[in-house]
């Protein structure tokens, strides 16, 4: 097939559901390898419309080709996430990266003032992203100076929580459904959820189930895209 004929270089929009312990940029390296290898190619652009933490699953929006041009308006909608706050216990990453650092009694803690206190984090609310970060300060990510062990003062920012709903309470778990703007980091509100309520908290499970009108249960996994792509290539 000539490089003009080819839908990956024209530009294709790719729904993939990123499975745990990959990275984002796993997932774009090993499409760009499928794509180079069954049509025999040597370069084509691929990138991803916003990044999921290894230790998440669900949605990631791939572009190819000419479509890469656009990542910034996939990025720049709503997203829909899914998952777990463990109540009782934070860790220095927000999330299961980390070993426990600190430990609080649960007993105290209903089931009426933890779904009371999702109010606090709906609408337009300030929020530091985690130290252990990919943001960029004095030309270092955040997390390389987290790992490093050096302490750095991070600046709030501005991100909307549309909805905050929790879907289920067996302590220390807490489930929950969360619709929030560009930017916004659901390991901090783990964290803060937790401070919020006089105890501690942290991020064990997370899913990304939307970006904008794209939805998680419309896209294929890694090993489908692999069966997909050889036939688009006439294998």
């Amino acid at each position: 097939m000539q490089d003009l004929d080819n839908p990956y270089l024209k530009g294709q929009v790719l729904l993939i559901d990123k499975p745990l312990e990959w990275s984002s940029f796993q997932v774009v390296n090993k499409l760009r390898w499928l794509i180079r290898k069954e049509y025999k190619i040597k370069k084509i652009k691929v990138g991803h419309a916003g990044t999921l933490d290894p230790l998440a699953s669900g949605l990631l929006i791939i572009c190819t080709g000419k479509e890469t041009k656009n990542i910034n308006t996939y990025q720049a909608q709503e997203k829909e996430y899914t998952g777990t706050i463990t109540l009782g216990s934070t860790r220095p990453s927000y999330d299961m990266e980390t070993e426990i650092d600190q430990t609080f009694p649960i007993d105290q803690l209903t089931d009426e003032l933890i779904k009371e206190t999702t109010a606090q984090f709906t609408g337009e609310i300030q929020q530091k992203p985690p130290i252990f970060s990919a943001i960029k300060k004095d030309g270092k990510r955040l997390y390389e100076l987290a790992r490093a062990g050096e302490t750095t003062e991070i600046a709030s920012r501005a991100v909307t929580i549309h909805e905050f709903e929790i879907t289920r309470i067996e302590l220390p778990e807490v489930d929950f459904r969360i619709s929030c703007s560009k930017g916004t980091y659901i390991r901090s509100i783990a964290h803060d959820f937790g401070a919020a309520l006089n105890n501690g908290g942290h991020l064990s499970a997370l899913r990304r189930t939307a970006i904008g009108n794209y939805r998680v249960e419309n896209a294929m996994s890694i090993e489908g895209f692999e069966e997909l792509v050889k036939i688009d290539a006439g294998d």
